[in-house]
């Protein structure tokens, strides 16, 4: 993790008193950066990166090595936080292994994706997932999956006649409608209904089909007030499903 992806999920960082902060950025150290022990130096150059006014860190530290309990362990020049300190700093920000390979998932698609429009929903799928925006995230993922789905149709002109020539039989009311731009789809069905006429088509295999039937269910318990708790494996399941079984799998 980033120290400023770190800084980004920790509400009301800026407010912090200074030796929250170190605290933070310790633990940062420790955890992300492999350090098994920092200096104030290592600190003073994460409040230059986070372009902060750089508090009197020694003092800092001093005071919390010599508190009761400790939160910092001293050794010459170098600190440590206590397993105490640490745990209570894991339990709060600690990222799961699960959390890193979403995350890396979602990082790595941008050089996957040329479309500009799905750029954006990406970028705001990953940034959504960063701070545990986890209903924001199902929907962005949904918005970018399903957006992939309708262009990926309509840039092959033997799925987009197989596509218009499914929709009488699936709703035979329909059968003089005809899709021939990319706002058609929204004028004429609703998502659910694409789906549909999608499986009829068999323009994707029927795996792909329950899977967008089942993620367009979370994307709709996600979008609507309810008292629904949504955490951090429901996304992943979401994420993980649409970026490599329609995103990636419909080039």
């Amino acid at each position: 993790m980033e120290l400023n992806d770190l800084v980004s999920q920790v509400a009301g960082f800026d407010s912090l008193a200074p030796g929250e902060k170190i605290r933070l950025l310790a633990w940062w150290l420790h955890t992300h950066q492999n350090m098994a022990t920092f200096r104030t130096g290592d600190i003073r150059v994460c409040y230059q990166e986070l372009h902060l006014p750089v508090p009197n860190i020694a003092m800092y530290l001093t005071r919390m090595t010599e508190s009761k309990p400790a939160k910092t362990l001293r050794k010459g020049d170098s600190y440590n936080l206590t397993r105490a300190a640490r745990s209570d700093l894991d339990e709060k920000y600690g990222i799961h292994p699960s959390i890193q390979a979403v995350s890396k998932l979602l990082i790595d698609l941008p050089e996957k994706v040329p479309d500009l429009t799905e750029k954006v929903f990406l970028r705001e799928a990953i940034d959504c997932y960063r701070v545990r925006a986890y209903r924001a995230c199902i929907v962005m993922t949904w918005n970018l999956a399903f957006d992939h789905l309708l262009k990926w149709i309509l840039k092959d002109a033997a799925r987009l006649a197989a596509f218009n020539a499914a929709i009488g039989i699936r709703y035979p009311k329909r059968a003089g409608v005809s899709i021939k731009t990319y706002d058609n789809f929204a004028d004429e069905f609703k998502e659910s209904e694409i789906v549909e006429v999608c499986n009829t088509a068999q323009t994707v295999n029927s795996n792909v089909i329950k899977i967008l039937k089942e993620k367009l269910t979370k994307r709709n318990m996600a979008a609507h007030p309810s008292s629904v708790v949504v955490v951090q494996p429901q996304a992943d399941d979401v994420v993980t499903d649409l970026i490599n079984n329609v995103v990636l799998a419909l080039p």
